[in-house]
């Protein structure tokens, strides 16, 4: 079984075309490939698969077999591998809808994803977490992957795993199924953004639908972003280690419309694996 390894902002990804339908993987054996110790590793897994409307169909697991969400960084990370396996165009479906994205630039095995998100529906806003005793004042919104975005100061120095699992299983207003939780502040250009993902059970380098998430939540919160034109807002963000962008419209209130994460999406290895 032939997979192809691709990272997005540090976020990673074990990818196989299954167009022919030949792939059929059990969670466990999801979770065992995406190992780190004893499998090949990944934060992730995608089979790119036909899709009766669009130009393929994106189906995303996290490393512990769980599925059924949206991946943004796996999104521009799919469409790379797509571009890469002679697709052209790039309008997919994916666990959360409709999706379309452009290929912006190209340097040797990286590839600049500008990818189309969902339309945002709404935010919650909630000044303190029951079942929760550190301060977690914040917002919960679904970009795909429902996210909770907490603003604080001194990012660096911040235990994001410890929290981030304090808020992830001991938050009862996003209980049974959990939340990813993010963790955001200020930059002089836009924002910082951690992120602690359910499903990984720990930091990644990168979330595009927390960052996404984060983006939206410091407008509500009156974050400065980096460009505000014609009602398209843009916050440039840092994650761990790359940068990335977001764009939408605040034109029009809720839903928040036109909503774009851009970022790379590169190349790592082509691996066989047998089960």
């Amino acid at each position: 079984m032939k997979f192809y390894k691709y990272q997005g902002a540090g976020n990673d990804f074990l990818i196989a075309d299954n167009r022919d339908g030949s792939i059929e993987l059990d969670p466990k054996q999801i979770a065992d490939i995406c190992d780190r110790r004893y499998g090949v590793g990944a934060d992730g897994l995608m089979l790119l698969e036909n899709s009766p409307e669009y130009d393929f169909r994106m189906v995303y697991y996290n490393s512990d077999g769980s599925g059924g969400m949206m991946c943004g960084n796996g999104g521009r990370c799919i469409v790379a591998f797509a571009a890469d396996m002679g697709i052209e165009n790039f309008d997919f479906e994916a666990a959360d809808g409709f999706h379309t994205a452009q290929i912006i630039a190209r340097s040797g095995k990286e590839k600049t994803v500008r990818l189309k998100m969902k339309d945002v529906e709404a935010i919650s806003a909630y000044p303190a977490l029951e079942g929760v005793q550190i301060p977690a004042g914040g917002y919960f919104l679904d970009t795909g992957t429902r996210h909770y975005v907490r603003f604080v100061e001194g990012l660096e120095q911040y235990d994001i795993v410890s929290e981030g699992r304090t808020i992830r299983y001991g938050a009862t207003e996003f209980l049974p199924i959990g939340v990813n939780v993010n963790f955001v502040e200020q930059s002089e250009n836009g924002v910082r953004v951690r992120t602690y993902e359910k499903g990984v059970e720990d930091e990644t380098y990168a979330c595009g639908t927390g960052i996404v998430a984060s983006c939206i939540a410091a407008y509500e919160h009156g974050l400065k972003p980096s460009s505000e034109i014609d009602n398209i807002v843009r916050y440039d963000v840092q994650a761990k280690r790359d940068r990335l962008a977001v764009d939408f419209s605040a034109s029009d209130g809720w839903p928040v419309t036109e909503v774009w994460l851009t970022g790379p999406a590169t190349f790592v290895a082509e691996i066989e694996i047998t089960l």
